[in-house]
């Protein structure tokens, strides 16, 4: 039974899936990205090996994805991450359309067709004011765990407007907001308000339909996801595990390519057989 790999070398973390023939996942791990991407994809390659209880030598293809994607020397292919992230979000829900794929360095809205190609897309080309690390950099200076701005986000009673599209600016507004007294909740609603408008102007460029799935580790938040569905006007996918989505469609389309070496052979290859052919 052939084993294939996605990894996922992305700004903040690194995430990797395994797969086996049937599309199951086997295993897969997540590891804060650092500047030696070889040894950050090793690393969380080997952990999702152990959780899958697979050895280096099972494995029959790599493909890797993200801004560090061309930096791991053992993989086999390197894709895009708009390719990924569609062909992973169409396999979790199928009849998804409109993908939205918040990072900490980058929004993407993706439109895609039935089988999980990319029709069109549209990436944020502001500043990082509409994407994932302004929320990191909102919950450092007010204080709270990036693991606690969702649940602190849903409690706001009165969310504040975050207009500035530069960084620099709207962290600037958030100050003021904490000088005139306002909740941290409500600011933080008032960041996740801000970000979904930046998502739906994406979207609609893109050219949004139904069903939208909503992907990244931004998606984790239980405050962005509200905010996104009443600024959308419309019920998201989320999966289980959203910052994965990309692993898993490097993971896909590597087992595509692995088949596809396979058949064109006539027979079953090795991976070094894959790596020349």
């Amino acid at each position: 039974m052939p084993f294939v790999a996605g990894i996922d070398v992305g700004a903040k973390s690194t995430k990797v899936v395994i797969l086996d023939d049937t599309q199951h996942i086997r295993g897969q791990a997540i590891v804060r990205t650092q500047t030696d991407f070889p040894a950050v994809a090793k690393e969380a390659l080997e952990l999702a090996l152990q959780a899958s209880r697979l050895k280096p030598s099972d494995l029959g293809y790599i493909a890797t994805t993200g801004f560090g994607r061309y930096n791991v020397p053992f993989r086999d292919i390197q894709i895009t991450e708009i390719t990924c992230v569609a062909r992973g979000a169409v396999f979790l829900f199928p009849k998804t359309r409109s993908v939205l794929d918040i990072g900490a360095q980058s929004t993407r809205a993706i439109r895609v067709t039935e089988n999980g190609k990319v029709r069109d897309f549209r990436t944020n080309d502001k500043c990082a004011a509409g994407a994932g690390g302004f929320v990191e950099r909102a919950a450092k200076y007010l204080e709270v765990k990036i693991d606690d701005v969702g649940t602190l986000s849903v409690q706001a009673e009165k969310p504040q407007t975050i207009s500035s599209v530069c960084a620099v600016l709207a962290e600037s507004e958030i100050i003021n907001h904490v000088s005139a007294g306002e909740t941290v909740e409500n600011i933080l609603r008032g960041v996740h308000n801000s970000l979904a408008s930046r998502a739906m102007a994406l979207l609609k460029r893109a050219g949004m339909e139904d069903e939208v799935t909503f992907v990244g580790g931004v998606a984790r938040q239980q405050g962005m996801v509200k905010a996104l569905e009443e600024t959308l006007k419309r019920k998201v996918n989320v999966g289980a595990d959203p910052e994965m989505v990309g692993a898993l469609g490097a993971a896909l389309l590597s087992l595509r390519r692995l088949e596809k070496i396979r058949a064109d052979a006539g027979q079953a290859v090795t991976k070094e057989d894959a790596r020349v052919a």
